[in-house]
């Protein structure tokens, strides 16, 4: 599978990504990302081996121009509303603030709700991510609340949890028509 705009496309996962992917995996910047650290370029290249089996939720994000894996995005159908989706989204810090994550978001919104039977699509981030929230407006989300001390990906130096906000943001996909047009 794969997904095209103006600068980007969205494609499956190669052996071949795991340098680009080790670029930003080996220190993630948001802790809910924490889980995905990559130790070495070993431990890339074993991860490229299972992302080459998932081709139809989970995709690299590439500059057209160079081929450079610069990102990812993914989402599932929920397991008790398969028309419900989650997306997460993660881009090599030094291609942020470029709009390459709203280009890659839209085109995979898109897809989910043309292709893939989506009905709503909600993302949560970090209370502290002000982007990643700028990015759900931009795409024409709602935030429909916040979670207090919603949970714990990283534990403060005494090894404790150490809980984070969270904020939600969804959109119908009646609501995503009506933007684009």
């Amino acid at each position: 599978m794969v997904l095209e705009s103006k600068r980007i496309i969205l494609r499956t996962f190669k052996r071949s990504d795991a340098n680009d992917v080790y670029e930003y995996l080996r220190e993630p910047e948001v802790n809910c990302f924490a889980c995905m650290k990559l130790a070495s370029l070993k431990e890339a290249k074993e991860e490229m081996v299972r992302r080459e089996r998932e081709t139809e939720y989970y995709f690299a994000i590439v500059l057209k121009e160079s081929g450079k894996v610069i990102g990812e995005i993914d989402a599932y159908p929920e397991d008790n509303q398969k028309d419900t989706f989650s997306p997460c989204w993660m881009l090599n810090k030094e291609y942020q603030g470029k709009g390459y994550a709203y280009e890659a978001a839209s085109l995979f919104f898109e897809y989910l709700f043309q292709e893939k039977g989506a009905r709503r699509i909600y993302a949560y981030t970090e209370d502290y991510n002000l982007a990643c929230q700028r990015l759900c407006e931009k795409l024409g989300m709602r935030k429909e609340g916040l979670f207090v001390e919603f949970v714990s990906f990283v534990k403060d130096e005494d090894g404790n949890p150490k809980y984070e906000n969270t904020m939600q943001y969804a959109i119908l996909k009646k609501e995503w028509i009506s933007t684009q047009s």
